[in-house]
């Protein structure tokens, strides 16, 4: 049920398709298009939630399993007035598997969608595709065996107009026994301590395997930023990690600083693959939603790797780190930078509960 690909496209499955979105909010089948417009019935007549109210949460589908969601799209505004803009950070997405009472997911919107910063740009990878204009996708499997639910909380000042989306998913007489439930947590340090790694993972316990990193990166020293190594410490590991990389932009797919020389200038290229991607570089651009950059913008870049073709194995716990290394004339350096991140991963239930998410103005880019 989990293997759709271009192979397996001609072999007959055995399911249950669903939608959900504001016109069908159940799934129900035969319950698509019933709403009437001023065209008559059955004629677009709930396309999205019309607003969700400040401070308000929202349930977006809940359902019956045992399913997997194949499919997420979301779309919204990404500013309201001048001094609420971060709308993307502001919007917080979440999703409980089986009635626990903890979300196994719990992000900044745009940030799970590899849009942080509270702007959107096009990403165009595997799992998660952005597309103009702010089209949100995601192709994680989510596997539940008994009951899925996806809310959105909008902890800006002001309500959010037009929210739409859609839930795909399918529903199965079972699960195979070996199934892990999908798990995302975004993280952010302001300020990294000089010398010690930044966490973008820690406290998993259980079975499972890591298939994700999202990072939005403000670079808040001068010089190269991208020599610290990321590191993965499996089942047991202590004072060094079993997996350990070589550098920031060697685990992002990327090399040589993913720079080039044009004209006596050194380049930064953006790029994004199924699997590794460097999509957005804030300095590329000198005038975005209205807003011209001010000289005294720090540089923000975004990066993703999937490990869907090396998924990360761990048997009991996991923690996963980056260091915050970078070059200039005298050799390495310790740095500190603004780094946020999300962790992408599947395990057994149940899972260690989250920290508490970062107030809203502190997600805040600076």
């Amino acid at each position: 049920m989990f293997h759709n690909s271009m192979a397996t496209l001609p072999i007959l499955k055995t399911g249950k398709s669903r939608t959900i979105n504001w016109e069908n909010r159940t799934g129900q089948k035969g319950g698509g298009g019933m709403a009437a417009s001023d065209l008559g019935p059955e004629r677009k007549g709930s396309p999205c939630i019309p607003k969700i109210s400040a401070g308000e949460t929202v349930t977006l589908a809940e359902m019956e399993g045992p399913g997997v969601v194949q499919h997420i799209w979301i779309t919204v505004t990404d500013r309201t007035s001048g001094r609420n803009r971060y709308v993307l950070r502001d919007l917080v997405l979440r999703m409980y598997w089986d009635g626990e009472e903890t979300p196994s997911v719990e992000s900044p919107l745009g940030d799970f969608f590899c849009c942080g910063f509270g702007v959107s740009y096009p990403v165009n990878s595997m799992p998660i595709v952005v597309n103009p204009t702010r089209g949100f996708n995601s192709y994680f499997p989510m596997p539940f065996g008994k009951k899925a639910k996806i809310t959105i909380e909008n902890q800006n000042d002001e309500d959010i107009n037009a929210f739409f989306y859609q839930v795909d998913y399918c529903l199965y007489d079972e699960l195979p026994e070996n199934t892990g439930y999908f798990h995302a947590q975004w993280r952010r340090q302001r300020l990294t301590e000089k010398g010690k790694d930044y966490v973008i993972l820690n406290g998993v316990k259980g079975k499972g395997q890591y298939v994700g990193t999202y990072m939005a990166l403000t670079t808040l020293e001068r010089y190269w930023y991208g020599e610290g190594e990321v590191k993965f410490y499996l089942d047991g590991d202590e004072k060094y990690p079993t997996i350990c990389g070589t550098g920031t932009e060697d685990y992002f797919g990327g090399a040589w600083s993913f720079a080039t020389q044009e004209n006596g200038r050194t380049i930064e290229n953006t790029y994004c693959t199924p699997f590794m991607g460097y999509p957005y570089y804030s300095h590329h651009d000198t005038f975005i939603h209205n807003d011209y950059h001010n000289d005294d913008q720090m540089p923000q870049r975004s990066f993703y790797r999937w490990h869907v073709m090396d998924p990360i194995l761990f048997e009991e716990d996991l923690k996963v780190t980056i260091q915050q290394i970078g070059v200039y004339h005298g050799g390495l350096f310790e740095r500190q930078d603004d780094v946020a991140t999300v962790a992408y991963w599947y395990q057994t239930e149940p899972h260690n509960p989250f920290g508490t998410l970062m107030e809203r103005k502190e997600r805040w880019p600076r």
